[in-house]
C-alpha cells in the first residue's frame, strides 16, 4: 500500500531496530531477511518525504558501521505505538479463525499452550534417553569390572582392572570431548548462557539443533566416563533449547522445515518459552515442577508475569510427567500409568523408624554450624575454580581445539586412576550390622542394599569407599543418605577431599558437565562425616542421612548461591516437608557466608551479618537451650 515505505540496504548482522518520529508518529522498523535489512515507515503517505531522509540516515550509519560481535543484545521491549496499538486492538476482536486470514487472539493462545505442552514433552524424553544410556553404559563398565576383580585378585593382578575400567573411561571420554570438539558452547552446564539469554544477551549457537545433539549425547559419555559431573545441569540447557527451537517452527539446520507460522518468532516470545524450558529441565533433573518454576523465576528470568508463571508451571510439570511415565513402562515391566517415580535425581525416602527422629531442636544449633561450613567450602570452591578458568581462558581457549581435547581425556584418565586406585588402596572393609546384608520386605530404599561394592573384602563386609566411587553419583548420594552401616571416618574424608580437588578441575573442561550432583555428593560426604563424628561422641538418637542432607544443601548452597528454588527442589526431591525449616536456614546462613574471602571478610559480608544479627541470636539461643536439654537424653 502506499501509506508503506520499503528501504533495503545490505547488513546481515541485526534482528530488530525501531525508531520513533515523535509521540504521534508510526513505527520505522528495520528487519532482516534473507541476507538483506528493510527499513518500513508505517504512516501518512503526506509524511513519506521525511521518513525517506531519516531512513536514508539511519541505513548509511548501519552500512559503514563495522560488523557486530557474536554476542548481541536481544529486543525483548515491544515500541508502544498507534500502529502496534491498531494492531492489539485487531487481534484482540474475536473472530473465526478459519473463515479469515488472520487468527485472533485466542487461537493464538491456544497454540501457545500446546507448544508448551510439547517443550515439556520433549525435555521429558531428552531426560530419558540420557537416563537411559547413563545406566546402560555405566552398568556394563562397572559389572564388567566387579567381575574381573573377582577373577584377578587371587592372582595379584588387579593392575589389570585397572588398565580395564580407566579404558572404559577413555573411550567414554574421547566421544564427550570429540562432540564438545564439534559445538564448544555444549561444554559445561549451560546454565550460564541461558541465564545471559533470558537476561537479553544473544549467546551464539545456544539455541541450535546441533547444540542439544552435542549437549545430550555428550553428557550421557561424560557421566558414564567417570568424569565427577552431572547431567541436571546439562538437562536445564537442553530443555531450554527446545524453548528456543519448537516454538519457531522451522528449523536453521535442516532448511526445508519451515511451518510458516511466525507469530512465535520474536525475541520476546523466545524469551518466555526458553524460560519454560529451563523449568522443564530442572523438574525433569529433580522431580521438581515447583522449584523449577521458582529457578526460573529466581536465577533466569528477568521479566515475569502471571500468565507466564502457569504456561511455565504446566510445562514443568509436563515434562516431570512423561518421565516418570517413560520410566515406569520401561525400568518398572511395563507399568506404564505407575508414575509414582521421581526424577533423574533419587533421594529415597527419609524415614529412620520408630526409634530415632528425623531432626530435632537440639540439631538446629549444628545444622547452623554446618552451614558456615559449607558456605565456607563453596566460597572455596568457586574461589579455586574461577582462577583456574582465567588460566583455561589465557593459556587454553586461545589455542587449537585439540589442546582443550586432550585436557578434557587427561582429566578422565587422572580421574580413573585417582578414584579407582583410592578404592583398593585407602577404601575400608565395614561389618554388616545385624539385619542388614539385605533389604527389609517393602523397604523403599532397597537398591542401597544392591548396590554395594565388595572390592577385596570378604562376603560379610563391603568397601564403603568403593561403593561411593564406583556407582554412579545419584546412587552414591542415595548411599550416603540411606546406608545403615557405618562408614569409616579416613574413608569419608578421603571422599571429600579427593572429590572436591577433582570436581574443581573438571568443572568447566572441554566436555559437557553439570554441577549440581557433585556438589551434592560433596557436600553429602560432609554432612556424613559430621554425623559420623557426633556418634563418636555419644550424640544419641540422630538419624544421619539428616546429617547428609543438610551437609548436601549447605555446600551446593554455598557454590550456586540460591535460597528459595534450591530450598523447595529439596523439598521436592525429599518428599519430607519437615525438612523445610533446617533447609532454610542452612541455605540463609551458606548464602551469608559465600560473602567472604580466604583473604579476609568483605565489608558486604559485615553488612549481612549486622542485619541477621537479631534473627539469629535469637535463633542460636533457642537452639542451644534446647541442645542442652535433648543432647544426651
Amino acid at each position: 500500500p502506499q501509506s508503506h515505505l520499503w528501504r533495503r540496504c545490505k547488513y546481515t548482522n541485526t534482528n530488530t531496530c525501531a525508531i520513533r518520529m515523535d509521540d504521534t508518529s508510526p513505527l520505522a522498523q528495520v528487519s532482516t531477511a534473507s541476507g538483506e535489512m528493510r527499513a518500513v515507515a508505517r504512516g501518512d503517505s503526506d509524511r513519506s518525504e521525511e521518513y525517506e531522509s531519516l531512513i536514508d540516515k539511519m541505513t548509511d550509519n548501519i552500512a559503514v558501521r563495522p560488523k557486530i560481535k557474536d554476542y548481541e543484545s536481544l529486543d525483548y521491549d515491544n515500541c508502544y505505538n498507534e500502529p502496534y496499538i491498531e494492531l492489539l486492538e485487531q487481534y484482540s476482536k474475536p473472530r473465526k479463525c478459519m473463515r479469515t486470514s488472520q487468527p485472533s487472539t485466542y487461537y493464538h493462545g491456544m497454540v501457545e499452550w500446546i507448544l508448551v505442552f510439547l517443550i515439556g514433552a520433549g525435555t521429558g524424553m531428552v531426560a530419558f534417553f540420557i537416563d537411559y544410556f547413563v545406566t546402560l553404559l555405566s552398568t556394563a563398565k562397572f559389572d564388567t569390572t566387579a567381575h574381573y576383580v573377582t577373577v584377578f585378585q587371587p592372582r595379584g593382578k588387579l593392575i589389570i582392572c585397572v588398565l580395564l575400567i580407566t579404558s572404559f573411561n577413555f573411550i567414554y571420554g574421547v566421544v564427550a570431548a570429540i562432540l564438545t570438539a564439534i559445538e564448544p558452547v555444549a561444554a559445561g552446564s549451560g546454565i550460564p548462557e541461558i541465564k545471559c539469554y533470558l537476561n537479553g544477551v544473544r549467546v551464539p549457537n545456544v539455541g541450535r539443533l546441533k547444540t542439544l545433539i552435542a549437549k545430550a549425547v555428550g553428557v550421557l559419555f561424560s557421566v558414564s566416563g567417570g568424569y565427577l559431573v552431572g547431567k541436571e545441569g546439562p538437562m536445564i540447557h537442553s530443555g531450554a533449547i527446545l524453548g528456543a527451537g519448537i516454538p519457531q517452527l522451522q528449523s536453521v539446520s535442516i532448511k526445508q522445515l519451515d511451518l510458516k507460522y511466525s507469530v512465535f518468532r520474536s525475541d520476546r516470545y523466545k524469551r518466555d518459552f526458553v524460560a519454560a524450558g529451563a523449568a522443564a529441565g530442572v523438574s525433569a533433573a529433580f522431580g521438581a515442577p515447583i522449584g523449577g518454576t521458582l529457578f526460573s523465576l529466581e536465577e533466569g528470568s528477568s521479566f515475569w508475569n502471571q500468565a507466564l508463571t502457569w504456561r511455565v508451571f504446566f510445562c514443568a510439570m509436563t515434562s516431570s510427567f512423561f518421565l516418570n511415565l517413560l520410566r515406569q513402562g520401561v525400568y518398572a515391566s511395563s507399568q506404564w500409568f505407575n508414575v509414582g517415580s521421581p526424577g533423574l535425581l533419587d533421594f529415597g525416602q527419609f524415614d529412620c523408624g520408630e526409634h530415632c527422629r528425623l531432626w530435632s531442636l537440639s540439631d538446629l544449633a549444628i545444622f547452623i554450624l554446618m552451614g558456615c561450613g559449607g558456605g565456607l567450602l563453596g566460597a572455596l570452591f568457586n574461589s579455586i575454580n574461577t582462577r583456574l578458568t582465567i588460566y583455561r581462558l589465557k593459556h587454553l581457549a586461545k589455542r587449537h581445539a585439540i589442546v582443550r581435547f586432550l585436557e578434557a581425556v587427561l582429566i578422565g584418565l587422572v580421574t580413573s586412576v585417582l578414584t579407582f586406585g583410592s578404592t583398593l588402596s585407602l577404601g575400608s572393609c565395614v561389618e554388616y550390622a545385624n539385619g542388614t546384608l539385605h533389604a527389609p520386605s517393602g523397604d523403599p530404599n532397597s537398591d542401597v542394599y544392591s548396590h554395594r561394592r565388595q572390592y577385596l573384602c570378604p562376603n560379610s563386609s563391603f568397601n564403603d569407599l568403593g561403593s561411593l566411587y564406583l556407582n554412579v553419583e545419584e546412587m552414591a548420594i542415595k548411599q550416603l543418605f540411606h546406608e545403615p552401616n557405618r562408614f569409616t571416618i579416613s574413608s569419608l574424608v578421603c571422599f571429600v577431599v579427593l572429590f572436591f580437588l577433582l570436581a574443581v578441575w573438571t568443572y568447566g573442561a572441554g566436555v559437557p558437565s553439570g554441577l549440581f550432583v557433585p556438589c551434592l555428593s560433596i557436600g553429602a560426604a560432609y554432612g556424613r562425616l559430621v554425623g559420623e563424628l557426633l556418634k563418636m561422641a555419644g550424640y544419641r538418637n540422630l538419624y544421619a542421612g539428616s546429617f547428609a542432607l543438610i551437609g548436601a544443601a549447605s555446600f551446593l548452597g554455598g557454590v550456586v548461591r540460591m535460597t528459595i528454588s534450591l530450598c523447595v527442589i529439596l523439598i521436592e526431591s525429599t518428599n519430607q516437608i519437615s525438612y523445610g525449616l533446617p533447609l532454610m536456614v542452612v541455605l540463609m546462613v551458606s548464602w551469608m557466608l559465600t560473602a567472604v574471602r580466604l583473604c579476609g571478610m568483605r565489608v558486604s559480608a559485615l553488612v549481612v551479618l549486622l542485619y541477621f544479627t537479631r534473627w539469629l541470636s535469637g535463633l542460636a539461643i533457642y537452639s542451644i537451650l534446647g541442645c542442652m536439654m535433648f543432647m544426651w537424653n
